[in-house]
């Protein structure tokens, strides 16, 4: 497999903070990986995702995707990538097809290409005969799967997940999950955030364990398990590393 982000001695402080977000930072994800970010709140995984998608500038070091600079090369980057936030970024007040559309005409697609390609995703999440809804009669679980396919029409080569199954019933978890496996098998690199550890543990290939900043540990799911004593799954590693300390911020 060969390198598609490398990021070298990557630190953030924000203006106004106390402490660094991310310190010294430096991390290789391969090609068609899931790349697990685990961590408490605050641990440093949203600034590093903001970072990797042009959102928010370090502080120093440096980083590349598909081995391009961002600095010298967002347009470009910006192509190969899809971002599914964990907040909805959706119209309401439009249709699942009027919101696809749309978002995939910012992409830069259109015409016939578009509209099947709105189609058949649609269809592949189980939405096709709600197309024609507005977004805000839909429960929670059809809008996280309306909202993974506005970040996935332009077949990115590189997907960043932030929480893709939170507050969704266990019949759209298992289309969401089923569907990105799809994409990986296809060429997808994921990179992929959850505080569902059972759900991460099974999902992904390959984990890094986050806390104020840095990486704790890094591996494939059954290794960390392994190399943690008495450890019987990856919550009883994350608790190991990362601590019971609760972790409230305001």
């Amino acid at each position: 497999m060969q390198p598609i982000i490398q990021i070298a001695s990557l630190s953030k402080k924000y203006k106004d903070a106390e402490n660094f977000s991310l310190t010294d930072f430096s991390l290789t994800i391969y090609e068609s990986q899931i790349f697990g970010l685990l961590g408490p709140n605050g641990a440093g995984k949203t600034t590093l995702i903001s970072i990797l998608c042009g959102l928010v500038k370090p502080t120093s070091g440096s980083f590349t995707i598909n081995n391009l600079m961002y600095s010298d090369n967002a347009t470009q980057i910006k192509k190969t990538i899809g971002v599914v936030p964990q907040e909805y970024a959706l119209y309401a007040t439009l249709t699942a097809r009027e919101n696809l559309l749309y978002f995939g005409s910012m992409y830069g697609l259109k015409g016939r290409d578009l509209k099947n390609k709105v189609s058949e995703c649609l269809d592949l999440l189980g939405l096709l005969k709600f197309a024609d809804k507005k977004v805000e009669t839909f429960s929670g679980g059809m809008k996280r799967r309306v909202n993974l396919i506005a970040g996935i029409l332009h077949n990115p080569k590189i997907l960043f997940l932030d929480e893709p199954t939170v507050g969704v019933d266990v019949q759209s978890k298992n289309a969401i999950i089923g569907y990105l496996k799809k994409l990986n098998d296809e060429g997808t690199t994921i990179v992929y955030t959850s505080h569902h550890l059972k759900e991460a543990q099974d999902f992904c290939t390959d984990i890094a364990i986050v806390d104020r900043g840095k990486i704790f540990a890094q591996g494939t799911p059954d290794s960390l398990i392994k190399s943690t004593q008495e450890a019987r799954n990856l919550e009883d590693v994350f608790i190991a590393l990362t601590g019971k300390e609760l972790r409230d911020d305001v």
